[in-house]
């Protein structure tokens, strides 16, 4: 079932996640609505609190990026096919590497796109659907995308890493986002 995803200005978005356990009920099914409701709002990451739901849970599919790069982009990034999974009751172990840019956007925020510095490389312990325990490290496109849905599990968003000036001349589209004042061809719930 495709959820509608909860626009900035939510309280939930800003709320540090819970872990969960592995009898956490319709567990199965959020998994395949979350699926369903990414790649119908042409995601690349979705995390529970963006369905309104206040658990570390978060899917990525990073392999569409690859899958829909220019020709002249190939190679550019060093984890290339991409990575596609499921992260629940994710900690970040280690951060590594240079910062670097890449022009960042959310479901939550659309229609706004800015340039984010993040780490090259995350190591972070999570488990799978089946609740099999990993640590693991990721980089380069991967990274930034887990790093994105990382934020989202602990009430940040990709606005809070830019420039506070940035921020205040966005004030007035984010403010029309969390009003309701915004077309976008997938379903969304704003804040009451």
């Amino acid at each position: 079932m495709i959820l509608p995803i909860v626009a900035y200005g939510s309280p939930i978005l800003r709320k540090i996640c819970s872990d969960i356990s592995p009898d956490y009920p319709g567990l199965d099914k959020l998994l395949a609505d979350m699926w369903e409701t990414m790649y119908n709002s042409n995601g690349v990451g979705l995390a529970a609190p963006q369905i309104n739901k206040d658990i570390r849970v978060f899917v990525i599919d990073s392999e569409q990026i690859f899958a829909n790069q220019e020709e002249d982009e190939k190679g550019e990034f060093p984890d290339e096919p991409g990575y596609k999974g499921v992260f629940i009751n994710a900690h970040i172990t280690e951060l590594n590497g240079e910062e670097w840019s890449y022009n960042e956007g959310c479901l939550s925020i659309p229609k706004i796109r800015e340039d984010v510095y993040r780490e090259e490389e995350v190591t972070l312990e999570f488990d799978d659907e089946n609740f099999v325990h990993h640590t693991k490290t990721f980089n380069g496109i991967t990274a930034r995308v887990i790093l994105h849905e990382y934020d989202h599990i602990e009430g940040k968003l990709f606005i809070d890493h830019i420039k506070a000036l940035k921020r205040k001349l966005l004030q007035g589209k984010l403010t029309d986002i969390s009003k309701g004042k915004i077309k976008v061809d997938y379903r969304m719930v704003f804040p009451k």
